[in-house]
């Protein structure tokens, strides 16, 4: 009986000469880095921006209320309409070489493995999008073809918030649930006061000016959060208050000219504020004439930077009698910005290459 049940249910016996003698030393493979951002359509069509969609709203990160209620209001409403309406604006924005945000990402990834390289750190860098391709999943399996047994994953929001990087910190752990062999894994969750980070944005805007002149004013805009979040322990306002204080301080003389607010509003409930486009408006109203806007908590331009920004609150802003309007692009593919990142990725790689 005994013989009987073990040749039924134990496994065969392991043949020591079919293991290699010589297994690879784990410090031997190369380390790796996931930059994650949060993803785009894959074209400006109504069919890729509905498959996007409704992915990215049906996280419950992002959308905090049942989501048995929610799925109702999606996919009843927004994604029989809204995709239409957005294709078009996608396609004003898009470039040659595909959406804003994942062109500039790929740059920033590839200037990072390119200054990896270059220090002689032994590192494979890949891309994933929270949202759409290339999926977290797929930037994982690369990684882990390469030989990473241990990866860096760095979300690409200087300010955290839970609603972007807490939940692609969700997914790379839902993907590692899933392995049996799972990488070792370390995240990167803020880096809003970052002295590279800091620098690249003053960087910005002083070259901008000394190309152009200074405006009256300067509005960061940032992209808005529920308010109940932040009363409920997100500390997404506060980073975004100690960016712009560290950044007016790099800006010195021209401190005064920084002013703050919180765009792309979605729902009744009360957001950040205040508010991007009302903000402008009133401005011109009360006699500003020139108004630069800057948006640091994207790394890459997008639709929020370029629709929103750079097209819907220009014409408003002009509308109500401003003179000039000009907005100040993103980080995007900014030497000094790319050579910071790769900076900070390997003050977090440190004690892995041993």
């Amino acid at each position: 009986m005994t013989k009987l049940f073990a040749s039924r249910f134990l496994p065969e016996p392991i043949d020591p000469h079919a293991l290699s003698s010589n297994p690879p030393l784990r410090g031997s493979s190369p380390l790796g880095v996931l930059l994650i951002n949060l993803g785009t359509p894959d074209e400006p069509t109504a069919g890729a921006i509905r498959r996007y969609l409704a992915e990215f709203l049906s996280d419950p990160r992002v959308i905090e209320i049942p989501q048995w209620v929610w799925q109702v209001i999606l996919r009843g409403f927004i994604l029989t309409r809204r995709p239409q309406a957005l294709a078009p604006k996608y396609k004003e924005i898009w470039l040659e070489q595909g959406s804003p945000l994942l062109v500039w990402s790929r740059a920033q990834a590839q200037g990072v493995q390119q200054h990896l390289t270059a220090d002689g750190v032994r590192a494979h860098v890949e891309l994933g999008m929270r949202y759409g391709n290339p999926s977290i999943a797929s930037a994982m399996e690369k990684l882990r073809a390469a030989g990473c047994e241990r990866i860096l994953v760095v979300p690409m929001y200087p300010q955290y918030a839970a609603s972007t990087t807490a939940t692609a910190v969700d997914c790379v752990n839902a993907y590692a649930a899933k392995l049996r062999n799972q990488p070792e894994l370390r995240f990167i969750k803020r880096y809003h006061d970052n002295v590279a980070y800091i620098d690249a944005l003053a960087q910005q805007a002083l070259q901008y000016w000394g190309l152009h002149g200074k405006p009256q004013r300067l509005l960061l805009s940032f992209h808005g959060l529920p308010r109940r979040t932040i009363e409920q322990g997100d500390p997404y306002h506060r980073d975004c208050m100690e960016t712009t204080a560290l950044l007016k301080q790099r800006l010195g003389a021209d401190a005064g000219l920084v002013h703050v607010s919180f765009q792309s509003r979605f729902g009744a409930e009360k957001w950040l504020e205040p508010y991007t486009e009302p903000t402008l408006r009133a401005w011109a109203r009360e006699g500003v004439e020139q108004v630069d806007v800057m948006c640091p908590g994207f790394l890459a331009d997008c639709l929020e930077t370029r629709e929103e920004i750079e097209m819907q609150c220009r014409d408003a802003f002009l509308a109500e009698g401003g003179r000039q309007f000009r907005y100040i692009s993103c980080l995007n593919d900014d030497a000094a910005w790319i050579a910071g990142l790769a900076g900070l990725v390997k003050k977090h790689l440190a004690g892995w290459e041993s």
